[in-house]
This record gives C-alpha cells, sequence and structure tokens, in this order.
C-alpha cells in the first residue's frame, strides 16, 4: 500500500545516465509540479556533444558485452532481473513519477509500474524466439533472411506516462540486442533515469540504457539526427512527430516509428449498453485528465439515444475532486502545465463562443496546481477546434447521427486515424463498421488499452508510422540482411 510523501523531501537524480554513471551538466531548464505549480529543480539540456558521448558509452558497452552477439537466453535473464527489481522498487519509482507527473501515486505500483515490469518481461522472452528464416530456393543454393539488431536505438518518450513510454521504447530495442539512448521528456525524467540505474543492477551491461535530459530542439535533434543511431523511435504530438521526419531527412537516413497524435471517436448505435458506454467513455476522458493519445474525445451517438448517454455520462464525470499527485487518496490528475491549461480552457471557451452548449464542466478547478473540469460539450461547430484538434485534456464532445452512413462518415477525421471506439450488440454491424474506419485500433464495447502486450499499437494517417507493443515493436528494432549461398 503507498502513503502520501512530501514532495519536498524527495532528492531525485539531476544529471544524466551514460555508460552506467551520473553525468553532472549545467542546469538550463526549470521543473514545476503540475500538482501546485511550485518550481522545484532545474535539469541541464544535452547538446550535440552529450548526445555523441552516450551513443559512444551504447557502441563500446555493445562491443565490450557481447550483448547483441552472445547467447540471446542471457538477455532474457538480465531483463527478466531488471523487470523484477523495478517491482520491487515500485515505492521509489512511484514517488519520482508523482512529484514532477500528472501520475496520482496511489494508481503508480499497481498500474504503471506494473505494466512497465510486464512489459519488460514480454519483450525479454523474445530475445531467444524471434529471429530469421530460411526461404524457398532451388536446391542448390540456401537462401536465409537473417535478423540483426541496428546498433544504438535513439527514443524520445512524452510526459504523459513517464514510466510505461520508457517501457515501450528500451524493452524491445534491448531485447532485439540494441543499445539505446533514451531522451526522456524535460517535464517528466526522474522514473526513466532510475529505471536505468536499476538496469545496471540487475546485470544489464552499463552503457546500454543511456537516459539525456534536454528538450526537442537541442537534445532530440541531436538524437535523431546522430548518424552513429540506427533507428527512432518516438511517441508525442503529430508536429514533433512531422520536426523529427524532417531532422532525419536533412541529415541522413534511417528508419523510425512514431506513435503520434490522435483524435478518436467513440460510436455508440442505438442498440447499445448505454452503461457499459458511459462507463467506458467517461472513464477515456476522465483518466489522467484525458492526457493520453488514445483519449476517445469524440462521442458520436445514435440521435434516439443521446439524451440518455449524455445524463449518464454528466453523472459519471461529476464529482472528481482535485489533489496533488503525491497524496495517497487522490484520484484525478492536473494538467502537466500552465500552458497547457490555457490551451484546453482557451478550446473550450471558443467552442462556448461559437455556440456550443455546456453539459458539464468547462473551467478550471478551484484548486492550487493546474486541474480542469472533466467537461462535456454539444452543439459544437463541425469546424471547431473542440471537434478538429487534439485537445489533450479532459474534454468530450458529442454530436448526434441519424443512421450507420453518416456515423462512419462522422467518424472519419482528415488528419488523425489512431483509435476508434464501437458499442453495439450488433456483432454484424461492429465488424462492418470496424473495416470502415480508418484507425489503427478498434475498440469494441470497450475502450482503451489492455495488459495484453501481444496486441500492437499505432496508427493511420497523421497518427503514426509503425507499431510499438506486440512482435512488431520487437521487429521494429532488428533489420535484415538477406544472404544467398550456392553449394
Amino acid at each position: 500500500m503507498i502513503s502520501s510523501f512530501d514532495p519536498d523531501s524527495l532528492h531525485p537524480p539531476r544529471g544524466h545516465f551514460i555508460g552506467g554513471t551520473y553525468v553532472a551538466d549545467r542546469a538550463a531548464l526549470a521543473l514545476h509540479r503540475p500538482a501546485d505549480g511550485a518550481e522545484f529543480g532545474a535539469l541541464p539540456v544535452a547538446d550535440a556533444a552529450m548526445v555523441d558521448r552516450a551513443v559512444t558509452a551504447g557502441r563500446a558497452a555493445l562491443a565490450a558485452s557481447g550483448w547483441a552477439s552472445g547467447v540471446p537466453r542471457d538477455r532474457t535473464r538480465a531483463m527478466l532481473k531488471w523487470a523484477d527489481l523495478i517491482e520491487a522498487e515500485a515505492g521509489t519509482l512511484a514517488r519520482l513519477e508523482a512529484v514532477c507527473s500528472t501520475r496520482p501515486v496511489a494508481q503508480l505500483p499497481g498500474g504503471d509500474v506494473a505494466v512497465t515490469a510486464e512489459q519488460i518481461r514480454f519483450f525479454a522472452e523474445m530475445a531467444d524466439k524471434e529471429g530469421g528464416d530460411l526461404a524457398p530456393t532451388r536446391d542448390a543454393s540456401l537462401g536465409m533472411i537473417v535478423d540483426e539488431p541496428y546498433g544504438v536505438v535513439g527514443a524520445i518518450t512524452p510526459w504523459n506516462f513517464p514510466m510505461s513510454m520508457a517501457g515501450w521504447k528500451l524493452a524491445p530495442a534491448l531485447a532485439a540486442g540494441n543499445a539505446v539512448v533514451l531522451k526522456p521528456s524535460e517535464m517528466t525524467p526522474f522514473s526513466a533515469l532510475y529505471m536505468a540505474e536499476l538496469s545496471v543492477r540487475a546485470g544489464i551491461p552499463a552503457g546500454l540504457v543511456n537516459v539525456v535530459l534536454g528538450d526537442g530542439p537541442v537534445t532530440g535533434n541531436a538524437i535523431t539526427g546522430h548518424p552513429g543511431i540506427g533507428k527512432v523511435s518516438f511517441t508525442g504530438s503529430t508536429g514533433a512527430g512531422q520536426a523529427i521526419m524532417g531532422n532525419i531527412a536533412r541529415t541522413g537516413v534511417k528508419p523510425m516509428t512514431l506513435e503520434l497524435g490522435g483524435k478518436s471517436p467513440q460510436l455508440v448505435f442505438d442498440d447499445a449498453d448505454l452503461d457499459l458506454a458511459a462507463d467506458c467513455i467517461a472513464r477515456s476522458i476522465t483518466f489522467n485528465a484525458g492526457q493520453a493519445c488514445v483519449a476517445g474525445s469524440r462521442v458520436l451517438v445514435a440521435r434516439g439515444v443521446a439524451d440518455a448517454l449524455a445524463a449518464k455520462l454528466i453523472a459519471r464525470m461529476a464529482g472528481h475532486r482535485p489533489g496533488a499527485t503525491w497524496d495517497a487518496g487522490a484520484q484525478y490528475a492536473p494538467i502537466i502545465s500552465e500552458r497547457q491549461i490555457t490551451r484546453i480552457d482557451g478550446i473550450v471557451q471558443a467552442a462556448i463562443a461559437q455556440g456550443a452548449e455546456v453539459l458539464t464542466g468547462a473551467a478550471r478547478m478551484d484548486h492550487p496546481g493546474w486541474f480542469y473540469q472533466p467537461t462535456l460539450l454539444t452543439g459544437v461547430a463541425a469546424d471547431s477546434p473542440a471537434v478538429t484538434e487534439e485537445i489533450f485534456g479532459p474534454v468530450l464532445t458529442l454530436e448526434p447521427f441519424d443512421d450507420e452512413e453518416q456515423a462512419v462518415a462522422m467518424a472519419d477525421h482528415p488528419t488523425y486515424g489512431l483509435c476508434a471506439g464501437i458499442f453495439t450488440r450488433d456483432l454484424s454491424r461492429a465488424l462492418r463498421v470496424m473495416r470502415r474506419i480508418e484507425a489503427g485500433t478498434v475498440w469494441i464495447n470497450r475502450y482503451g488499452r489492455s495488459r495484453d502486450h501481444i496486441l500492437p499499437t499505432g496508427g493511420y494517417k497523421s497518427s503514426g508510422i509503425g507499431k510499438d507493443l506486440g512482435r512488431a515493436a520487437y521487429h521494429a528494432n532488428r533489420r535484415q540482411k538477406t544472404v544467398l549461398i550456392d553449394l
């Protein structure tokens, strides 16, 4: 059972973690706690030279340790021990995560920490089970497709789920035989640093997990443009993903996995279980205060049940009380920054000015820090930013439809195609609509990821390229070499 803690009592690591040790650097970025807005320190910004130092450490560790060339099961054993240490250190990780992120401390040990350990175990077991293949050729030849790691993989993770996003990037890359240079968000760096420290304690050779702190324009660009990094993996906004693609194109050619933004629809048909739908929809937008790329922020509902669904959503979205992330009794998350909460409220108020009706919420909460009320809007103009833009906050729009054809047309978004939800008791309709929706993930009579790490995640359109999780994530960290031998 996790207990409340005093955030001022924590002394988290502040430097980069390179080659198995902390590296001091000049502090330049102010850190703020979203739960009370207080500034509580500063972090360095790794420049190109510091990133090069991390890449060099990764390449040296690969060469010295035999991580990629040795017995694959040895990678599995070290990673399984790493997962065990992460679970054993759940209390420390929870406090490091909660102090500067949006994640309430009580949700972390059984949630983010446990999920991260599970992800590491999942990919660890792939190290000696996924390999190359033999190709059908004439009898006098032997054709092989040989899998190899890239060497050093660059990874950049967001602030909304810092620990589990680090697991998304680190686990498949390491299992596949690579070293990693990871840049966590400059707003939420501490859990990634401690995970890197735990990796060395678990027996993963020092230098295989390197964490450099900094921002996107300096540190991120240095990672994505470094010639010694063979592949890049990023989770974050579509705009940042576009910038990464541009930087890679300017500095060289390398593969990338991009899990980007979304504006995901949830379609509720007239035969749906409305209580189930309301539970799933409300939870999807209030969990982490809607700060998730998969947030199902557009509710499309059959006109005949729209009022009934709205009433159920209002009831489920009410009663969320703000509380500091270090308070064990807190359940509702703050918004990550003053800039972000100002943006959220600006979009909501603009929608209201255009004629939207507020069914609940639509204002900041009266509490220290950056908390926003769960908000439900209806009658929103189709071209309103509340409908078209990723808000990344606890804001739902509700739009009625008259038939299945209109529902599918409304679900389509010109930019995003990350996720979608369908609520209906008609399996044929569910599968028919699923086929027509352009989204990388479709949930039926549920909404949100499970802990089935075998299921890949990734988007269509500008919601991303490639997949995280599943076998696809492991193979994305391996490259293929074709070999043909004449016998």
